[in-house]
């Protein structure tokens, strides 16, 4: 079936997600409507690892995309023929991963004469608020912090983004799990630390806050590692057994601050009154809850992301993939999966 030039491109959009280590399809209507949405998630598969494997993420993605395309289907009641566009996630991510989905949403897109865009991972989850019930108003300040990436945008419209600052090494989700490890909690450890932290005294520890004064918009939270580190040696694993929810509440504490600092100096240097949040950290309870108060003590808007939107979902990649294809974006057939994005975010 060749897809009629007359039809709304980004009318009912299949989206696919294989950046990393959850395998996502999703189904939207006119970039706002979730019709369904299915995530096999492969934590169990990396746990025993501490952290992802590429080899084992891609083999789970070859083993769950086409049950969960069919799914999405039948529980919608739609055949491809019904689709209007796929949208699929080019990169960042895990090579291999990526070129899962990649491979599959290009085959699929050719067998059914369907036109087909290349989504970046980043901009889908800046799309992510596109599919809450109140979307955010442009322009607007938006904080994706994730556990592979941690940046502020200012976001003018659907296709102008313009990123203000980055880490220049870990990102804040690297920085949760990687204490957690040193912690000897289980993977991942952020949603740990997250949950212990709610019976912990969030000053009881002092934990560093990098480029706090540097006058940028970048982050760097390598140091919380080593700090962690450090703190373990000199106190031993009987103390922090003993002390592990004031622990996880004060090195919460020490990201959620510089995050939400840095966006206070965003604001100040842009004029923008509207904060936004997405991305797998954006689920942190800890963060959401300063993120709201900082945004209504300085009388600004904020939305937030619903939590089954800020981890890797196919919804998000759908969304902005509806976006891009009523624009005129097609991917050429000859395009690849990247692993890393140039500077500004842009695929090629």
């Amino acid at each position: 079936m060749v897809n009629s030039p007359d039809r709304d491109p980004g009318r009912l959009v299949l989206g696919i997600e294989t950046s990393c280590d959850e395998t996502a399809a999703a189904i939207v209507a006119s970039g706002r409507q979730i019709l369904v949405s299915l995530v096999a998630s492969q934590i169990k598969d990396h746990a025993p690892f501490g952290g992802v494997v590429p080899e084992i993420a891609s083999r789970r993605h070859l083993h769950n995309i086409l049950p969960l395309v069919d799914g999405a289907l039948r529980q919608t009641g739609l055949t491809f023929q019904n689709l209007s566009g796929i949208a699929v996630t080019q990169g960042p991510g895990l090579l291999g991963a990526l070129l899962t989905g990649f491979s599959w949403a290009k085959t699929a897109a050719f067998a059914a004469g369907l036109p087909i865009v290349g989504v970046s991972h980043l901009e889908g989850h800046l799309c992510a608020l596109e599919l809450s019930a109140n979307p955010p108003p442009f322009p607007h300040l938006a904080l994706l912090v994730s556990g592979g990436h941690t940046s502020i945008y200012l976001v003018r419209d659907h296709f102008t983004r313009t990123e203000l600052g980055r880490t220049v090494d870990d990102a804040a989700g690297e920085a949760f799990d990687k204490a957690g490890k040193l912690l000897g909690l289980d993977y991942p450890g952020g949603v740990t630390i997250d949950h212990l932290a709610r019976q912990g005294n969030r000053r009881a520890y002092e934990f560093p806050r990098p480029l706090a004064h540097d006058g940028s918009l970048n982050f760097s939270f390598s140091g919380f590692k080593t700090a962690v580190w450090h703190f373990r040696q000199s106190h031993g694993q009987d103390y922090i057994s003993a002390n592990l929810a004031d622990i996880c509440a004060s090195l919460q504490e020490a990201i959620v601050d510089i995050l939400v600092r840095k966006m206070l100096a965003a604001t100040s240097r842009t004029g923008v009154k509207h904060w936004t949040l997405s991305g797998g950290v954006a689920c942190n309870s800890r963060l959401r809850e300063a993120f709201r108060q900082a945004a209504s003590e300085h009388g600004l808007g904020v939305s937030l992301a619903p939590p089954e939107l800020c981890t890797d979902n196919a919804a998000m990649i759908a969304a902005a993939g509806a976006h891009a294809l009523r624009a005129g974006r097609r991917l050429d057939p000859a395009a690849d999966a990247v692993s890393r994005l140039p500077r500004g975010g842009a695929l090629p």
